[in-house]
Formats: C-alpha cells, sequence, structure tokens
C-alpha cells in the first residue's frame, strides 16, 4: 500500500525549484496530461518503473521521485491546487484499475 501512495505522486509535480526552499512547489508540469499517463501502458510502466528503481527516470522523473518523501511527509501541503486534483485521480485510477503496484 506505501507504494500505491509513492506511485500515486508520478502525476504530481512536486519539483522544487533549483534546489531551494520554496513555500510551493513548481507548478511548471501542472498540464501535464495525466489521463495520457494513465491510457497509454508504455508511459505508465515507465514512470512506475522510474520510481521502483527498475527503469531509468527522465529528469522530470528524477525530480519528482527526489521530491516525493517530502510531499508524504507534509501531507502535499507545497502542492497546488491542481497537484492536489491529479493526485487524488491517479491514486483512484491506480486502487481501480493497478492494485498490484
Amino acid at each position: 500500500m506505501f507504494m500505491l501512495f509513492i506511485i500515486s505522486f508520478i502525476i504530481v509535480p512536486v519539483l522544487k525549484c533549483c534546489g531551494t526552499e520554496t513555500s510551493t512547489y513548481t507548478t511548471q508540469y501542472d498540464e501535464v496530461d495525466i489521463k495520457e499517463i494513465m491510457d497509454n501502458e508504455r508511459l505508465l510502466v515507465a514512470y512506475i518503473g522510474c520510481l521502483l528503481d527498475k527503469n531509468p527516470c527522465t529528469p522530470e522523473g528524477k525530480e519528482l521521485k527526489r521530491n516525493i518523501p517530502d510531499a508524504l511527509q507534509s501531507d502535499c501541503n507545497k502542492c497546488s491546487d491542481k497537484q492536489r486534483e491529479n493526485a487524488d485521480a491517479w491514486i483512484e485510477f491506480m486502487i481501480d484499475n493497478r492494485p498490484e503496484d
């Protein structure tokens, strides 16, 4: 179940700008089409593999992976409304469609 929460943040672009402490995560990736990721098995497996250290990560994936612990620990209090909305959609998708992951 812990992995479900980690994976749920695939679509949450919890990237910190320039590695400095900020009050919110960057919104640079807020417009990522999470439905496209959820509907595309290749993209989905690539993101999951990145987070599980099974596949190489894109630069965005590396930043996401680096910031997931903070987002989980802080209950995503640095997330934008869009990031929270995407996280909720992702969690629902994972529970309904990929509970084994």
